[in-house]
């Protein structure tokens, strides 16, 4: 039984069933997709989460492990350039490639020795990369053989220093032109962190958009949660939307046989799961009975909510030490009229960014805000209407769910839309486009409120616990009850952390525990069905 029909969930939905378990998934929602969802109007059709295709690796392994591949089962086109910079008080925009190279003359005819730099700076990046691939993210650190590795033992003092030093900082020795710190320090921001917070063994995140460029699904991120679905229901799982977990059926331990440690457990267990209560559409609640229950839920949600205090690995004093990603304020537009002036991808940046991300920890709406915006109908003509644009704008805010949500041509609450309307005036400011305002004919905003009260996020935050260094890797919520024999984890909250791809190498992750398997290597995609016993 899997609770949430993100992509965590159903990518743990289909590789089960691909093993030979019988499967069913609950999502609360009448659709599935989570934070990756989607919402259309007039012509438009907008993602609300997920925009950026990185680590391509990790997609196609995934796929062949179903049978099949990216190639397949997506139209991705490569973006050129991967994505453009506009910061604050500089009139040239940067534009960023798919080439090393040209990434490359760019830094070196900002800041002399700055090219060679940036060559160095990726080398360590890929290695660093690689490394986290075959040994860090696969695993659930159930078994110290990975960190024990002849490879990691070799590069451990080096590691050490990564883990240490803060990303900006790192980025500070060797680059000193503000502009080109503020581009290799934002992948942070993808960790739902900020360069002063984030280790510096996350430098490998430069590896992903500044060599082998960014790319981009036809139809959206929609269309990969359409096509993981389609897979899990084809492998035999069945899809059950408009159906709510309320509360994780357990059965307290009376002696007698336990399954493996690797169901989740430990010396101190006290239950093991079996099954789901849910509450239907129609009010309707009934108990679905399981011998593995999988949350790809939100953490939190699902151990503070779902789960009696008793059973909770992760209770609320827990969570009450830990630190959230921040939250988001979406601002979905609909233009008429042409705008060249973006990339498919735009960065911007403020020129006082210390001040942007102290205020985002201080719980501040930083103003002038940094932000982020993308427009699909650059490279995909089926998200507009012939003759319009499609804009998506993320402002980071804090993350806290008393902002309130958005709404609808304006509707939505004041502090959600004031943020709105000042991101808007930059965008038209900074970018050139000064009839912006003017030309929008389709607008919704979407606050923390929602992320909160729809998604169950974690304070209301956009992507979940920040990768600060106590919340990374193996100090990570594990994917395991220590109080529940039987019930698992997958998700952004969870090993290996935030993004699409680290979503699906939890599913993963799901998978080699149900096989027994404590390696720290991928599964082999030349096994297409394990024959594990559910």
């Amino acid at each position: 039984m899997i609770i949430g029909g993100g992509i965590s969930g159903l990518a743990t939905a289909a590789l089960l069933a691909r093993d030979g378990h019988e499967v069913d998934l609950i999502e609360a929602r009448e659709e599935v997709g989570g934070r990756a969802g989607s919402w259309e109007r007039d012509g438009f059709r907008f993602d609300t989460g997920p925009s950026w295709y990185l680590m391509p690796e990790v997609f196609d392994h995934f796929l062949r492990l179903l049978g099949t591949s990216a190639a397949e089962e997506l139209d991705l086109r490569p973006l050129d350039p991967a994505y453009r910079v506009l910061c604050e008080g500089y009139e040239e925009p940067l534009d960023l490639s798919a080439s090393a190279a040209r990434n490359a003359d760019l830094f070196e005819r900002i800041e002399p020795g700055a090219g060679l730099g940036l060559a160095r700076y990726l080398d360590s990046a890929a290695s660093t990369y690689d490394m986290a691939l075959e040994r860090f993210l696969y695993t659930s650190f159930t078994s110290p053989r990975s960190l024990l590795h002849p490879a990691v033992l070799a590069r451990g003092p080096q590691l050490l220093r990564l883990l240490a030093e803060p990303l900006d900082r790192f980025v500070a020795r060797r680059f000193r032109d503000p502009r080109l710190r503020q581009v290799l320090g934002y992948p942070a921001v993808f960790l739902g962190s900020s360069p002063d917070r984030t280790p510096s063994m996350y430098h490998l995140m430069s590896a992903l958009d500044l060599t082998g460029g960014v790319q981009y699904p036809q139809g959206g991120f929609t269309e990969l949660v359409d096509v993981i679905a389609r897979l899990a229901v084809r492998h035999g799982a069945r899809l059950h939307t408009g159906t709510r977990a309320t509360r994780v059926l357990t059965e307290d331990h009376r002696g007698g046989r336990q399954r493996g440690a690797h169901l989740g457990g430990g010396p101190g267990r006290r239950a093991a799961a079996r099954g789901v209560e849910i509450r239907t559409a129609d009010g309707e609640v009934r108990e679905l009975r399981a011998d593995v229950v999988v949350a790809t839920a939100d953490l939190h949600h699902v151990e503070t909510e779902l789960l009696p205090r008793r059973l909770q690995t992760y209770p609320a004093s827990w969570w009450s030490r830990r630190t959230p990603g921040p939250g988001a304020v979406l601002v979905l537009l609909g233009v008429r009229g042409a705008l060249p002036e973006l990339a498919h991808h735009t960065l911007l940046f403020t020129r006082d960014w210390d001040e942007n991300f102290g205020a985002l920890r201080e719980g501040r709406v930083p103003s002038p805000a940094s932000s982020y915006v993308c427009r699909p109908s650059a490279t995909d003509p089926s998200v507009a209407p012939p003759g319009h644009e499609n804009l998506f704008v993320l402002v980071p805010v804090p993350a806290d769910a008393s902002l309130g949500r958005g709404g609808v041509d304006g509707s939505g609450d004041p502090a959600i839309e004031e943020i709105a309307e000042e991101a808007i005036a930059r965008l038209a400011a900074e970018a050139g486009i000064p009839d912006l305002t003017e030309r929008i004919v389709v607008r919704r905003t979407i606050g923390p409120g929602e992320f909160a009260e729809d998604l169950g996020a974690w304070s209301g935050s956009m992507l979940g616990p920040a990768h600060t260094l106590r919340q990374s890797a193996f100090f990570r919520a594990r994917n395991a009850s220590r109080r529940v024999e039987g019930l698992l984890y997958a998700g952004s909250s969870t090993l290996p952390g935030i993004g699409l791809p680290m979503c699906l190498i939890s599913a993963e992750l799901v998978a080699k525990r149900m096989r027994g398997d404590r390696s720290s290597s991928p599964l082999p995609e030349s096994e297409h069905v394990a024959g594990a016993p559910a």
